[in-house]
């Protein structure tokens, strides 16, 4: 089974969507996808809403996640780490072992040719158009890793 964590900075907005994202896009007998977050805010709380009213329009149901936050056991736990944006990628490397362990961290968007961008932006602070695009982002991006996975 190949086990892959999605990152960003609180675990309510960009990394659950991802994640249940990149979840409806796998057989669950092969995949296991989780998500975390480098920060403590918002640990045991679910998604933002504005997340799971976006995941919802989508037909995808979040709900049930509980944010987390990324421990160094992670890097055992899970095969391919996805962060969100740069910052994110450095707070995970800083806690990291060895090259084993930085070789498992990714930005989600730097293989993603539909797009120019190479962070996901944080729409926390935004409107709910920001979790719209940062759904469709999320999306392109999950199709891609999942067409990749799947060969």
């Amino acid at each position: 089974m190949t086990r892959i964590l999605m990152v960003c900075l609180g675990n309510i907005c960009r990394s659950p969507l991802a994640h249940g994202i990149l979840e409806s896009k796998l057989p669950a007998d092969k995949f296991q996808v989780d998500s975390a977050g480098t920060g403590d805010y918002h640990i045991g709380k679910a998604p933002d809403h504005r997340s799971i009213a976006t995941a919802k329009a989508k037909g995808l149901d979040i709900s049930d996640q509980k944010c987390r936050q990324f421990e160094i056991s992670d890097f055992d736990n899970f095969d391919i780490i996805y962060v969100m944006d740069q910052s994110n990628y450095e707070n995970v490397v800083k806690l990291a072992r060895d090259t084993e362990d930085i070789a498992k961290v990714k930005l989600i968007l730097q293989d993603s040719q539909s797009s120019n961008k190479k962070e996901v932006p944080d729409p926390y602070w935004g409107s709910t158009q920001d979790f719209e695009d940062v759904y469709t982002l999320l999306d392109e991006a999950c199709e891609k890793i999942a067409l990749d996975l799947s060969r």
